[in-house]
């Protein structure tokens, strides 16, 4: 049996929330799918070996160490669009 230990669902939020360095960014790109709508980011070309999904539309894909190697968001216009507006909204209103 692989005694592999994966990073769970807290601990990925906690790292990209602090903003951790751990995970290599200069290798970073970007392919958006119009057709499925489907953004996907690609911080390392490792194999992925498991996924863990933070919320319904966005996947966090993981290689064999448990570390962060891509995301995927579905729906991804819309996610950015309303992410965007709760940012803009927080700082017109001026919410912490």
């Amino acid at each position: 049996m692989d005694n592999t230990s994966f990073m769970t669902k807290t601990d990925i939020q906690n790292q990209w929330s602090s903003g951790s360095k751990q995970f290599e960014m200069n290798k970073t790109h970007l392919m958006y799918f119009e057709k499925g709508d489907v953004l996907h980011i690609v911080i390392s070309d490792e194999s992925e070996a498991g996924s863990v999904e933070l919320s319904p539309n966005i996947t966090v894909e993981l290689n064999d160490k448990g570390e962060m190697i891509g995301i995927e968001i579905l729906e991804a216009s819309h996610f950015i669009r309303d992410s965007i507006m709760e940012s803009v909204q927080a700082r017109v209103l001026r919410v912490p």
